[in-house]
């Protein structure tokens, strides 16, 4: 994700999602497998990931963006076509 075009607050945002991520990925253990995070710690964490998108969802409809976007593959079939509708003089 580009977030050059993104205000320093959507920055932080998607920096500290991304970080927390991180550590339940790097924290996960296998099935059976005592948890090396609390369960206060791992309800914390759930916590702030809702805060997190929350204020994600507040600044969206802030700034009239739409939070909709899903990734897809690019041999995914689109459901829009681009029609160019005039021709350039410079491509005949």
């Amino acid at each position: 994700m580009n977030t050059e075009n993104l205000s320093k607050e959507q920055q932080v945002l998607y920096l500290m999602r991304k970080i927390l991520a991180n550590v339940v990925k790097d924290t996960t253990t296998r099935p059976g497998m005592p948890h090396p995070l609390s369960d206060n710690t791992i309800q914390e964490i759930r916590e702030c990931f809702g805060l997190i998108s929350d204020r994600e969802a507040e600044l969206a409809a802030q700034l009239g963006q739409s939070r909709n976007e899903k990734p897809y593959y690019a041999d995914q079939p689109q459901k829009t076509n681009v029609i160019k509708l005039h021709l350039d003089k410079s491509t005949d």
